[in-house]
């Protein structure tokens, strides 16, 4: 019989603001350490371009609204969230820092790394940018290298290499600020990839190489795991969104129509298509219809993907692990449901290729939509936000009152008072009976 072990219980909140839509969702670990979605809201996105915040009182209004609708549904107040950043102005760099200590003889410590690690901050960055992740690749202790932990080792000399991922400090405050207006406390900013890795992939991929490529709407975002330690980061400027426009130009529709056109029909290699189906899409105003080949729509869809992989191999040579990559490549991601995906980046990227979803992370009774590949990224920032509350001390138990069955404690005296049920357990009563604690699988949103 599996065991289970004791996790914290609090509810923790993570918010998503991407391109096309903003994301929230309440949720919390059970015995078994899977995550358990309690409630989930997503609205529509119209003030971010391409990850970036453009529009503050329009980001506002959606963050508004998804974090209203997760209330009402898990009955308990959103005070604070873990939310995502990516954008085209996300930077890495690799950093080497060094750490002189004054007694060799003591062993080295978390204090000790995590000096090393916050001296990091202390480097000069470009104008405008800021640190958003410091995360070590390898230790030297003295003359001994490639240590992956080096608590408990004695030397004078600790150095470490660093993946630092910055950004600009205007689009970092840009996404608190509008959390923020919003009447929530940001607990983090977190890199969306990273997010979106720890939603896909297990530890043996994590440990045997694997590339995860996230297909958003406004950006493609590559993370290189290898060793169970992220190596690569990097930010392509075209997404989901680009290649509805392809579709908006070449076909001559209007914007709707197309993204319609590529989720409905559209698929990332022309020649695999069977047949030629003949779309017809409706004139406006009784206008005269339209019709679009299917393998024509392929191919606008197929040449931006080209451009795409093209970009991500790049990356993955410049990384110096695409030999590496056991795993291969995972996509996830609105772009991973083109069909043919998976095949036209096995031929680009020279390596086995599938589309991850995050449903090996959730738990008993979760909507099937979330474990969509386009909502990655939401459930990783919610396991991000798990983990982080993880980290926090248990709270003690305190010892209730000894109570017997029919609701009366016991004095010193022997006599029983009865417990009276206060005003404010009467109204808590009477306001749960109200409350749907988790979201009805059937519910559209």
């Amino acid at each position: 019989m599996k065991e289970s072990r004791q996790y914290r219980k609090e509810m923790v909140f993570a918010l998503d603001i991407g391109t096309t839509k903003v994301v929230a969702l309440a949720g919390k670990k059970n015995d078994y350490g899977r995550v358990e979605i309690i409630a989930s809201s997503t609205v529509e996105s119209t003030g971010v371009t391409r990850g970036m915040v453009f529009n503050i009182d329009k980001t506002v209004a959606a963050i508004k609204k998804a974090t209203n609708q997760i209330e009402r549904k898990c009955g308990q107040q959103v005070t604070e969230v873990v939310v995502g950043i990516a954008g085209q102005h996300i930077r890495s760099l690799q950093h080497r820092g060094v750490l002189i200590r004054d007694n060799s003889d003591l062993e080295i410590n978390e204090a000790d790394i995590k000096k090393l690690k916050d001296d990091m901050h202390k480097i000069v960055l470009d104008p405008g940018a800021k640190i958003i992740h410091v995360i070590p690749q390898d230790y030297k202790v003295d003359n001994e290298e490639g240590i992956t932990d080096p608590k408990g080792y004695n030397g004078v000399r600790l150095e470490a290499n660093f993946h630092i991922i910055t950004g600009q400090y205007s689009a970092y405050n840009n996404i608190k600020k509008c959390v923020e207006k919003a009447g929530i406390r940001v607990s983090e900013i977190v890199f969306e990839p990273i997010a979106s890795a720890k939603a896909v992939l297990n530890k043996e991929e994590m440990e045997a190489g694997v590339a995860v490529i996230d297909i958003g709407g406004g950006t493609t975002d590559l993370t290189v795991l290898y060793d169970n330690i992220i190596r690569h980061t990097a930010v392509i400027p075209f997404g989901g969104s680009v290649i509805t426009r392809d579709i908006k130009e070449g076909c001559i529709v209007m914007n709707d129509q197309a993204e319609k056109l590529k989720t409905t029909y559209g698929s990332a290699l022309a020649d695999k298509l069977i047949g030629n189906q003949i779309i017809t899409i409706p004139g406006i105003r009784g206008r005269e219809s339209k019709e679009v080949s299917q393998r024509n729509l392929a191919m606008i869809i197929q040449a931006r993907m080209e451009e795409i992989l093209d970009m991500v191999y790049f990356e993955l040579t410049q990384s110096g692990y695409h030999n590496k990559l056991i795993a291969g490549v995972v996509i996830t991601g609105g772009g991973s449901l083109l069909s043919g995906i998976r095949d036209l980046a096995t031929f680009h990227l020279g390596m086995s290729a599938k589309v991850g979803e995050p449903v090996d992370k959730l738990g008993h009774g979760y909507q099937k939509h979330l474990a969509d590949p386009k909502y990655a990224t939401s459930i990783g920032l919610l396991i991000h936000a798990i983990d982080k509350n993880e980290e926090l001390p248990v709270p003690p138990v305190t010892e209730k009152k000894a109570e017997d069955t029919l609701g009366y404690t016991p004095t010193s005296g022997g006599k029983h008072i009865e417990k009276k049920p206060s005003i404010f357990n009467k109204l808590t009563t009477k306001f749960m009976d109200l409350v749907v604690p988790t979201v009805d699988e059937d519910e559209d949103l």
